[in-house]
C-alpha cells in the first residue's frame, strides 16, 4: 500500500499527469486511423522514450496502449473500418447503428464500456500480478526454460486460425534472436561479415518493420478505395436507460476479457470475438444483433478492454508477453534496464504501481475525451491515406535509427517490412515473430543454464515438478489447435 501511494503521489506532478494525457489522446487518435494499431504506434513511440526516465516512459507507452484500444472503435463505428484487429467485432453492430444515424448512442457505449473494462481490467493486474510474482520465487533456470518454451507454444493461438504458421513464426523470431556472437563459445552466429550484427538485431527496428512497414507497403496498393463515411452531425449521446439494458453484457464480458488477457499471447481480440458471441447467445432476442443491437457493442468493447491490463499480469510478472501490445511494452522495460520478473517487485515497486496508476488514469481520461470529442476525432478518419502513410513510413526511419544511431537497423527495418508484407500475404502474423524474437534469448541462455547445473542430463528436467507441469501445458498448447482443425476437417468431410 505504501508503494500505491508512493506512486499515486508522483501523479501530483504536471509532467507526469501531461505525459499521461499525451498518451492517452495520441492512442484514441492512433486507434481511430485505419491500419494504425496500439502495437504500432508503441513500437514508433518506443525509441523516443528512451531520453526518459523509466516512470514516465512507460506511463506514456501503456496510456497509449489503454486509449487505442478504445481508439479502434471509433473508426469501426463510423466507417465500418476497425481501427484494430480487437475492434473487429464492434463494427458488427456499430456500423449498422451509425447508418441509422444513431452513432452518438453507439459511440458513447463504447466508451462507457471500454472505460469500464479498462478499471476492472487494472484492479485485476494489481491484485493478480503480485501473486503471480510470488509463485516466480520458485523459479530457477529449468523453470524459466519451461516457462519461455510455454510462452513460444502459445502463439498457436495467438492470431488467425493458422496455428502451425504462428508456431513457424515464432520458430523464426527464435532463429533471429540467435543471430550474433555467442557468449558462451564467443562464437559469432549469421553475423555474414557485419560487425554491427555481432551485439545481435535488436528487437525494435524488427518490430518497426513489420508492423508500420508492412502496413505501409499494405496501404499503398489501396489508394484507389473509397470508403463510404456515415453522417455525424447529430451526435445524441445513449440515455441511462441504454447503459442499464446494457449492464449485464458489460459484467460478463469484464470476466471474459481478464481470463483471456491472463493467457499469454491471446490479447483482446480473441477477447472482444468472445464478448460478442456471448453477448448474443445470452440474448433473448438476438435478431437484432448485425442490425444495430448496443449490446453487441458493449459485449467486445468491454471484454477486449478488460485484457488490457490483464495481459499485462504475465508480460510484469513472468516476462511473457500477454499481447502483441505488451511485448512491445515488455521490450521497452528492458531498453531501460529493467528484468520483468518477481525481483521487479521487490526492487522497484513503485516503477509498477506508477504502471498501474497510468493505466487507471488512461481509462478515466479516454472516457471523458471519448464521449465530449467523438465528432473531432472522427474526423481524422478523413486525413487522406496517400499524406498520411508516407509520415508512418519517416518516423519508423526516424525511430530505427534513434536506437543506436545505426543505418543498419534502419535497413534491418526495411528489410523487415518488405518480409511482413509478403508474410502477410500468405497469412502468416507478426505477432508471433516478435514473440519469439524476444523470447528466444530467454529460451536460449535458460536452457544452457539448465544444461549446466544438470550436467547436460536432460533427465534431471523431470525432477522438477514446475517444469513438468509447464511441458505438460505446452505440449497440450500446440496439440490443442491443431487437433480442433484436424476434427473439424474430419466432420466437414463427413457432412460432404
Amino acid at each position: 500500500m505504501d508503494s500505491f501511494l508512493t506512486a499515486a503521489s508522483l501523479f501530483a506532478d504536471p509532467y507526469l499527469i501531461g505525459v499521461v494525457l499525451v498518451g492517452t489522446v495520441a492512442g484514441v487518435l492512433v486507434g481511430a486511423m485505419p491500419g494504425l494499431s496500439s502495437t504500432m504506434a508503441t513500437a514508433l513511440l518506443l525509441p523516443f522514450t528512451l531520453t526518459m526516465e523509466p516512470i514516465p516512459a512507460i506511463a506514456l507507452l501503456s496510456a497509449l496502449y489503454c486509449a487505442g484500444t478504445y481508439g479502434g472503435s471509433i473508426t469501426a463505428i463510423l466507417v465500418n473500418a476497425p481501427g484494430a484487429p480487437p475492434a473487429a467485432a464492434t463494427a458488427f453492430d456499430g456500423y449498422p447503428l451509425a447508418q441509422k444515424g444513431r452513432a452518438g448512442q453507439a459511440l458513447g457505449i463504447a466508451s462507457v464500456s471500454s472505460a469500464i473494462g479498462g478499471i476492472f481490467s487494472v484492479v485485476v493486474l494489481i491484485v493478480a500480478a503480485p501473486l503471480l510474482a510470488r509463485i516466480a520465487y520458485d523459479f530457477g533456470p529449468p523453470e524459466y526454460f519451461a516457462l519461455a518454451l510455454f510462452g513460444l507454444s502459445m502463439l498457436a493461438s495467438i492470431s488467425g486460425e493458422a496455428p502451425v504458421k504462428n508456431l513457424m513464426g515464432g520458430a523464426f523470431g527464435v532463429l533471429l534472436a540467435t543471430i550474433g556472437m555467442d557468449f558462451t563459445t564467443g562464437v559469432d552466429r549469421f553475423t555474414f561479415g557485419f560487425w554491427e550484427l555481432s551485439d545481435g538485431v535488436h528487437f525494435i527496428p524488427v518490430m518497426i518493420g513489420l508492423f508500420a512497414g508492412a502496413e505501409f507497403l499494405l496501404q499503398a496498393g489501396r489508394l484507389d478505395r473509397v470508403v463510404v463515411r456515415a453522417a455525424i452531425e447529430a451526435v445524441k449521446l445513449p440515455s441511462w436507460l441504454d447503459f442499464r439494458r446494457c449492464l449485464p453484457t458489460i459484467g460478463r464480458s469484464c470476466g471474459i476479457g481478464a481470463f483471456i488477457g491472463v493467457l499469454p499471447a491471446e490479447g483482446g481480440t480473441v477477447a472482444a470475438m468472445i464478448g460478442y458471441n456471448e453477448a448474443k447467445r445470452w440474448a433473448k432476442d438476438k435478431s437484432k444483433f448485425g442490425h444495430g443491437d448496443i449490446r453487441g457493442i458493449a459485449g467486445p468493447e468491454t471484454a477486449n478492454n478488460a485484457a488490457t491490463g490483464a495481459a499485462m499480469v504475465p508480460t510484469l510478472a513472468l516476462g511473457i508477453p500477454g499481447s502483441a501490445t505488451t511485448a512491445v511494452i515488455l521490450g521497452a522495460l528492458l531498453v531501460h534496464g529493467l528484468r520483468p520478473g518477481p525481483h521487479l517487485f521487490n526492487t522497484t515497486p513503485v516503477l509498477l504501481y506508477g504502471i498501474f496508476t497510468a493505466m487507471l488514469l488512461a481509462n478515466i481520461i479516454f472516457l471523458g475525451v471519448g464521449l465530449l470529442g467523438a465528432k473531432l476525432f472522427a474526423r481524422v478518419t478523413l486525413i487522406p491515406v496517400k499524406f498520411l502513410w508516407p509520415s508512418v513510413f519517416v518516423l519508423a526511419c526516424i525511430g530505427s535509427y534513434a536506437l543506436q544511431q545505426s543505418l543498419l537497423d534502419v535497413w534491418i527495418m526495411v528489410i523487415a517490412g518488405i518480409l511482413g508484407f509478403v508474410l502477410r500475404r500468405y497469412g502468416f502474423s507478426a505477432a508471433p515473430i516478435i514473440m519469439g524474437l524476444i523470447l528466444g534469448e530467454l529460451v536460449e541462455n535458460s536452457l544452457k543454464q539448465s544444461l549446466i547445473i544438470f550436467d547436460h542430463n536432460w533427465l534431471r528436467f523431470l525432477d522438477r515438478p514446475i517444469v513438468v507441469t509447464l511441458l505438460l501445458l505446452t505440449i497440450l498448447s500446440v496439440g490443442a489447435p491443431i487437433f480442433r482443425r484436424i476434427r473439424a476437417r474430419r466432420r466437414a468431410t463427413a457432412e460432404t
